[in-house]
């Protein structure tokens, strides 16, 4: 199995996205975080990849971790006395949920250090997965605050705008992780590193 099959990035939402100016309020929230792990076995770092391969979990390939979130939000949709409609607040309510192995407790020592080195390098790359997840909800949070639609007093064409920004922002984070990925798992990057020095170590 190619080592550039193990790693993606998954995006599962439960989103009623939202979408305008980035100065328009502060952040007073925090994302929460949940940790998945997924049982391996073996004593050498061969056989710990082997059984990733066969164990991960599946986000569109074969992965060794991968990072999800659910998202919701608290919309005020308020008309206007002139007809208009005003996204007055927008609050997200974002779980960060990472999944990566875990293997056993009694790993001979030298692979142990092996197995640490490696573990905590896959941690740091889905960490940054989970911070571009939060950048752009910052930027959904900071489009939606105060976004505004004339003749509008259903606030059908405000959800409409915000739709649309939302998707586009969506597929920019998409994209950005699929970069990201191909970069570390490139020959050279620091994941495929991480992989070769656990496969190839003791």
């Amino acid at each position: 199995m190619p080592a550039n099959s193990l790693f993606s990035f998954a995006i599962r939402t439960a989103i009623t996205l939202g979408a305008l100016p980035l100065s328009a309020q502060a952040a007073d929230w925090k994302p929460a975080e949940q940790i998945k792990t997924y049982a391996i076995s073996g004593n050498t770092g061969g056989a710990l990849y082997q059984s990733i391969g066969e164990r991960g979990p599946t986000a569109g390939v074969q992965a060794i971790a991968h990072t999800t979130f659910k998202l919701t939000w608290r919309r005020d949709y308020r008309s206007q006395p002139d007809g208009a409609c005003v996204l007055a607040t927008a609050r997200p309510n974002l779980t960060i949920i990472y999944t990566w192995p875990k293997a056993p407790a009694n790993l001979p020592p030298a692979v142990a250090a092996s197995w640490r080195t490696f573990i905590s390098g896959v941690e740091t790359h889905e960490r940054v997965h989970g911070d571009h997840i939060l950048d752009m909800v910052k930027k959904i949070e900071a489009f939606s605050i105060g976004l505004r639609a004339e003749n509008d007093p259903k606030c059908q064409k405000v959800r409409a705008v915000l739709q649309q920004r939302l998707g586009e922002l969506s597929n920019e984070q998409r994209q950005r992780g699929r970069d990201f990925d191909r970069d570390e798992l490139s020959p050279g990057g620091r994941v495929h590193q991480l992989i070769l020095a656990l496969v190839n170590g003791p």
